[in-house]
């Protein structure tokens, strides 16, 4: 068992961000950004369908009829 310190918990931290007006876009970081946003898309769909795979038993899978 771990032992417990005696100090108190931390206090919450809280952030604030800013957007900061740019003459240029940094299309490089929103490249990425973009990338990365399609890339968590794609792991979500993807997710959902190996969800969707789970049947229960008695029922057919992937189109074949059980028999």
């Amino acid at each position: 068992m771990a032992k417990r310190s005696k100090r108190s918990p931390k206090p919450e931290r809280r952030f604030v961000v800013r957007g900061i007006q740019r003459s240029e876009v940094d299309l490089r970081k929103l490249g990425r950004a973009l990338i990365a946003l399609a890339q968590a898309e794609v792991e979500k769909q993807a997710t959902e369908a190996h969800q969707g795979d789970d049947q229960p038993e008695g029922k057919a899978q992937h189109g074949q009829p059980q028999g």
